[in-house]
């Protein structure tokens, strides 16, 4: 097979929906151009929100956009904690949501630098072999925990035991390891912005230049 085309050479932003997996999406972009494409960080099949794909060229300036800062919305279920921290987990148990001045107390302690344990459907390798492979094999794996960075973690909104939160972090940490450190799981999470990459700029059919995108790294 011929090697893909450097051209045309971008950064695209694309506002992901629920469903299909960010490979889908970057598969989608790359018939369309028929160039090498890549990404600077997926989203689980449930979640929607901000993708950057790199189109051609642009690909080999992944490494300045994959450790960019991220910004989420999410709801949070607090009456029950799942296998995999979302919702198509296995419930592994049910309880009552924790009072408002408990779920605060709680936030307080996972804003700063904090170690969360990764979750078992994640794309790290443990013995040599992806996480989620094992988890859909059903092999218990005690998954190591991750030194995270949250710089803003806040409560919106709070009823009937969800809890909507917004939550500014750095990169490769996981909110579905945030979910479950709370007791629950997230029953929603939406991207918002990738470093200085908002969703609301997403447009799949525009190619920023890559000397425009690097510039507003800074």
């Amino acid at each position: 097979m011929p090697p893909r085309a450097l051209t045309p050479s971008g950064i695209v932003l694309v506002d992901k929906p629920a469903g299909p997996s960010s490979f889908a999406i970057v598969a989608q972009l790359r018939s369309r151009t028929r160039a090498r494409t890549g990404h600077a960080g997926t989203l689980d099949p449930f979640a929607t929100g901000l993708l950057l794909l790199l189109s051609g060229a642009a690909t080999r300036l992944a490494s300045r956009f994959v450790g960019l800062d991220k910004r989420y919305v999410a709801d949070v279920d607090l009456r029950a904690r799942t296998t995999t921290g979302d919702p198509e987990g296995d419930v592994l148990e049910r309880h009552d949501p924790p009072a408002a001045a408990e779920l605060e107390r709680l936030l307080a302690g996972l804003r700063g630098e904090v170690e969360l344990r990764i979750p078992a459907a994640s794309a790290v390798k443990v013995g040599g072999e992806r996480a989620y492979r094992l988890h859909r094999r059903g092999v218990e794996v005690d998954m190591p925990l991750r030194r995270s960075r949250v710089d803003a973690l806040e409560l919106v909104s709070y009823a009937d035991g969800v809890a909507r939160l917004d939550l500014r972090v750095g990169s490769g940490t996981y909110v579905r390891s945030i979910a479950d450190a709370l007791g629950g799981h997230c029953a929603t999470l939406r991207r918002l912005e990738i470093g200085p990459f908002h969703v609301d700029e997403a447009d799949p059919e525009r190619m920023i230049p890559p000397d425009e995108a690097l510039a507003r790294l800074g």
